[in-house]
Parts: structure tokens; C-alpha cells; sequence
């Protein structure tokens, strides 16, 4: 799946001199954790979050830095931080250098980009205008309706689900060792050979599960020792 097929498109945003009371308000009453900024083209600016209105003196949140890190410090640096915890509009308090994707990046790769940035929402562009935005719920709903779509019945013929099972597990890099056999009945799967671990066994019922069509998987495998591979 990509962007396109998950993001929101009734996105909600502001101008660089909306002023951060107006944001406040629209973050509470649009549930939201983030807004993206635009300017009279629509053209994405910035983006104004929970967390660039964190650091505010009328909370009285501001960080304050000690004596001495202040008199090494850059004096630019400071001045651009002052900005932030006391500006008034968008344009004050937003992160400029936004982190965007376009609607054909898939659905792992915005996952990755949330984790690696550690971001909540990143928005979707086309030619430098706002069409969409991903946020970490979007992709929640992703896996629940992927859920349910392996939840349907199966195909009428086991066999296509036994190749699927077979090619999946063959995929892996973890198996070690290739005794498994897949009896497969009325989309019930029974695993049949031998691990080496415990983490092996669950690993291979996780991957036998999320095989569309499987109803349940039935584990007969027995244990060996890492050692009896080379036998």
C-alpha cells in the first residue's frame, strides 16, 4: 500500500501569520497533533506541532539554559530559540525543515521515516502543495483493515493455501532445517518437522498466520539441538 491509499486529504492548515493561540485551539478541536503551514500559494512552508508549543512562558515551560551554557553558547542560537518559546505566529514556532513524501511512497517506508525521525504525522506533497497527510493512526488503520482482509474465508482449495504457506516459509532466513512438511485441511495448517529454539517455533507460526486463508495453525514440530544440523 501507499501514501494514496491511506492519507488524509482533508488536511487542515494555516498561515505563517496565524497567530499560535488560533493553532492551540485547532490542534483541541481538530484532535490533531500537528498542522502543516502554507503560504498564499499553498505552497508547504513549515509545519507547527504539540511540541513547538510545549516550551511556552505562558505555561511556564520554558527551558531555561544554566549560566554557563549560556556564555559558551551561540548567541544565534539563542536568539533563534527565544524566537520560538516567545514568537506569537506560525511562522515564529514552526519546524521549516519539513519532512514530506509523495503519494507513491509505500506504507513502509513512511513507517520507517516516523521511526527514524521520531515524528507523529509527515505530509504528503505534489509540486509543493499539501494533498495528504500520514500520521501514525493512519498507518493503524492500514493494519486493521489488512487484519481484516486476511480474516476472510479461504480459498475453496487447500493446496493454494499450502504453497502459499510453503513459499513463505521457504523466504525466511531463520529456518534451520528443511524437514517442515504443511498438512493443510479446511484452511486449518499443521506444521509437522523440527526447530532449534523457541523463537524459532513462534517465528514460524507468526509467518504461517499471516498467510491469507489460514484459519489456524495446529504445531506438531518437534526440538532439536543447533548441533544436529550438520548431521
Amino acid at each position: 500500500m501507499q501514501a494514496k491509499d491511506v492519507m488524509t486529504t482533508d488536511v487542515v492548515t494555516v498561515a505563517p501569520d496565524t497567530p499560535i493561540e488560533e493553532i492551540a485551539r485547532l490542534l483541541l478541536a481538530r484532535r490533531i497533533s500537528g498542522v502543516p503551514v502554507v503560504d498564499a500559494g499553498g505552497r508547504l512552508v513549515g509545519i507547527v506541532t504539540e511540541g513547538d508549543l510545549m516550551r511556552r512562558p505562558e505555561i511556564e515551560a520554558e527551558r531555561h539554559r544554566s549560566w554557563w551554557l549560556r556564555l559558551f553558547g551561540d548567541p544565534r542560537a539563542d536568539a533563534a530559540a527565544y524566537v520560538r518559546s516567545h514568537g506569537a505566529r506560525a511562522e515564529d514556532v514552526m519546524t521549516r525543515e519539513v519532512v514530506t513524501v509523495t503519494e507513491d511512497t509505500t506504507l513502509g517506508e513512511i513507517a520507517q521515516l516516523l521511526e527514524e525521525r521520531r515524528i507523529k504525522r509527515v505530509p504528503v506533497v505534489l509540486g509543493g502543495r499539501v494533498v495528504g497527510i500520514v500520521s501514525r493512526a493512519n498507518l493503524l488503520h492500514a493494519l486493521v483493515a489488512r487484519r481484516e482482509a486476511l480474516a476472510e474465508p479461504p480459498p475453496a482449495d487447500d493446496r493454494v493455501i499450502r504453497e502459499a504457506v510453503l513459499a513463505t516459509v521457504r523466504a525466511q532466513g531463520w529456518r534451520s532445517h528443511g524437514t517442515l512438511n504443511v498438512i493443510v485441511r479446511d484452511g486449518v495448517v499443521e506444521l509437522w518437522g523440527v526447530v532449534e529454539s523457541d523463537q524459532e517455533r513462534a517465528a514460524l507460526r507468526v509467518a504461517v498466520e499471516g498467510v491469507r486463508g489460514v484459519r489456524e495453525v495446529r504445531d506438531h514440530l518437534g526440538s532439536v539441538q543447533p548441533w544436529v544440523r550438520g548431521l
